[in-house]
């Protein structure tokens, strides 16, 4: 089980998801197109894409007991439907938790 610490003022506050739950760290916003165009601030896309913060330890099976780890690792970078996650935040940092079936690929 990973956990991620997030500094808040200062003080750290330590998230850890539960069962099948992911903390994702999406990706920055495109600030300019690629000719060279300054997005504003409206007209930026969210990213569907980030990076995994920290992940539960698995759903448990409710037939055997067993529990059903999560296939996905801290430090991979993510692909996720556009309605994911409820969106935290953290002090300054702003992540988003997520059920592992959310997570569409893994890119490497």
């Amino acid at each position: 089980m990973a956990s991620a610490t997030m500094s808040k003022s200062k003080t750290k506050t330590k998230v850890t998801p539960l069962g099948n739950k992911i903390l994702v760290r999406r990706d920055e916003a495109q600030t300019m197109t690629d000719s060279g165009i300054v997005l504003p601030e409206s007209a930026k896309d969210r990213p569907r894409t980030g990076v995994i913060e920290a992940v539960g330890t698995g759903a448990i099976n409710t037939e055997t007991g067993e529990r059903i780890p999560v296939e996905l690792k801290k430090g991979e970078r993510v692909i996720f439907s556009s309605y994911a996650g409820t969106e935290i935040k953290l002090g300054s940092d702003e992540l988003m938790i997520m059920g592992e079936d959310e997570i569409l690929a893994v890119i490497d």
